[in-house]
């Protein structure tokens, strides 16, 4: 078996690595010492440096202005991004944007994609529910438009409801929205009075929809996103079956994608540090302590790599197996979720109180690790979905 990557998929990861190689962790205010969000807004400069070298459209088709690669390519430029902490909607904006190619009706996908390929158009998914702990799906109701409101009432009230009256209605909470204030359009999971899960573009001025602001561990600004009876196009809502499901575990493998590049760069620093900084006249890198300590995080990125890999070839390949695709991310979250989190402790520790001084960006990764490590639900959460997985495809 070749497990090497395509040269379009490295091509994909020099482009970026040329892109964040003048991008500093420190950028925006550290979160340590900023009461509030520590902007309000994306890195605009960056966001549009990523248009200009086609990063934004990597996953979409040429016939929407982009690069026609898969989610393994998409997954390499988000693990390069977390190494410089880059504050853009980087995998929000794509995951969404991919799950729109392959799942919506060409008309919505043509009016969107060109312009997310291009940078003018902003997506980002609300995958958080009301309690970040229940279903996001279980959030938000949807219902077609009339019901409840008296059939035959054809007149729509404010934007987005068909002429003719059709379209539905979304009613419901979703807490934790990333990049809300900024995105054009919000994907938004919701489910039908017979327990479908289906999936809304909703553009973040509609009618009805309201923003609370809410700030995340890293210091960046969220949102809780409320829907009173906000009215959308028939064509605006995703009806086909796992279209949700499908986008969740695109985002939550790129969530693995980021905690990988980031536990590489804090694993960097920390070799750095430990061999320059000396005690009893040797490098501490030198004593065993610490390179045990080292060595064994070192095996938690490795490990971390090998599930991401797996998840992202499931994902891009529609490949079979014994078990969903969803038992492979789930794994890989596991991963990335405990790893991440040991990694930046490790490195704390072997910092020393170097690592707590907020002129030195360590600090800063932690706070983004600890984010990871809770985004789309922590280790014990996926661990409790793959042992229903597992139960539900009993092995041998």
């Amino acid at each position: 078996m070749d497990f090497t990557f395509t040269e379009e998929q490295r091509a994909a990861v020099e482009a970026a690595r040329a892109v964040f190689s003048d991008v500093a962790p420190d950028r925006a205010p550290s979160p340590a010492l900023t009461p509030g969000a520590v902007a309000e807004d994306i890195d605009r400069e960056l966001w549009q440096e990523l248009a200009r070298t086609d990063l934004l459209g990597l996953t979409l088709s040429p016939d929407h202005g982009g690069a026609g690669l898969d989610p393994i390519a998409l997954c390499l430029v988000l693990r390069e991004s977390a190494k410089v902490l880059a504050r853009v909607p980087l995998l929000e904006s794509c995951a969404v944007a991919t799950t729109v190619q392959r799942y919506a009706e060409d008309g919505l996908a043509a009016e969107l994609l060109p312009r997310v390929a291009t940078g003018e158009l902003i997506l980002t998914a609300a995958a958080n529910g009301r309690s970040g702990h229940d279903p996001a799906e279980l959030a938000v109701a949807a219902r077609p438009y009339g019901e409840g409101e008296g059939e035959g009432d054809g007149s729509p009230q404010g934007g987005g409801a068909a002429a003719d009256g059709s379209g539905w209605v979304l009613d419901g909470v979703q807490t934790a929205v990333p990049w809300a204030r900024v995105a054009d359009r919000i994907a938004v999971p919701a489910h039908t009075a017979r327990g479908r899960a289906v999936l809304a573009l909703v553009p973040r001025t509609r009618d009805g929809v309201t923003l609370e602001d809410q700030v995340s561990t890293s210091g960046e600004l969220l949102a809780e996103v409320r829907f009173d009876a906000v009215r959308v196009e028939a064509r605006e809502l995703i009806e086909t079956e796992g279209c949700w499901d499908w986008l969740r575990s695109l985002l939550t493998t790129g969530t693995c994608a980021l905690a990988l590049g980031l536990g590489e760069r804090v694993l960097a620093m920390t070799a750095e540090y430990t061999g320059k900084r000396e005690q009893f006249g040797f490098p501490v890198a030198t004593f065993q302590a610490v390179a045990v300590q080292a060595a064994d995080r070192y095996i938690d990125l490795r490990a971390m790599e090998a599930t991401l890999w797996q998840a992202a070839w499931r994902l891009s390949a529609d490949a079979g197996g014994p078990l969903p695709a969803a038992a492979d991310v789930a794994v890989a979250k596991i991963w990335a979720s405990d790893g991440v989190r040991r990694v930046v402790q490790t490195a704390q520790h072997l910092h020393g109180g170097f690592g707590a001084d907020t002129d030195y960006p360590l600090h800063r990764f932690h706070a983004w690790a600890k984010q990871i490590e809770l985004s789309l639900g922590p280790a014990t959460a996926h661990e409790e979905a793959l042992g229903d997985l597992l139960a539900a495809h009993p092995l041998g």
